[in-house]
């Protein structure tokens, strides 16, 4: 799979993207807070939902899904499935994490069985993008990670697109 086939980064490979309603904007400073803000997030998700993770290398996707895990009681050391594509990780709930990256068409997603996955857990999903048909889910809730502009090195803008209101308020508090 050659990184040619793949679109810029933030564009379907299936539609165009209208630009997103923002229910949220939020800041972290350091990674350590991106992971706290994983933690509230793991510590609200509920069976069924679907977290769907937008933004560029280097972003904060895997260090939010690592506050995530902790935040629903996993005990392992979280890292990318960028090679292994699925991970699954043990706490209150499963936590099935993937990361589409590598990933050029609908069949190859559609054959991971996500959603199938993570019926009885919760789903979290970086480059997200790659399969915009995953945002037709229940519970789900869209998160845009980036630099944040003039900030420091770990500095995180963070654009919460779309969110069930226990999600939401999880975020806001």
């Amino acid at each position: 799979m050659g990184k040619s086939c793949h679109p810029p980064l933030g564009t379907s490979i299936l539609a165009p993207a209208s630009e997103p309603e923002v229910a949220l904007q939020l800041r972290t400073r350091s990674a350590d807070e991106t992971r706290a803000l994983g933690h509230r997030l793991g510590g609200a998700v509920r069976a069924g939902d679907v977290i769907l993770l937008r933004g560029p290398l280097g972003g904060g996707k895997t260090v939010l899904v690592q506050g995530m895990a902790a935040g629903l009681g996993a005990t392992v050391d979280v890292i990318s499935p960028t090679f292994v594509l699925v991970r699954h990780y043990r706490g209150r709930l499963e936590l099935v994490h993937a990361d589409l990256y590598r990933l050029e068409s609908r069949r190859e997603i559609d054959e991971l069985g996500l959603e199938e996955l993570a019926a009885a857990g919760v789903l979290v999903v970086e480059w997200s993008d790659r399969a915009p048909w995953l945002e037709e889910s229940p519970g789900v809730i869209v998160l845009e990670l980036e630099a944040a502009a003039g900030g420091a090195a770990n500095d995180r803008s963070v654009a919460v697109q779309r969110a069930p209101q226990h999600l939401l308020a999880a975020l806001s508090g």
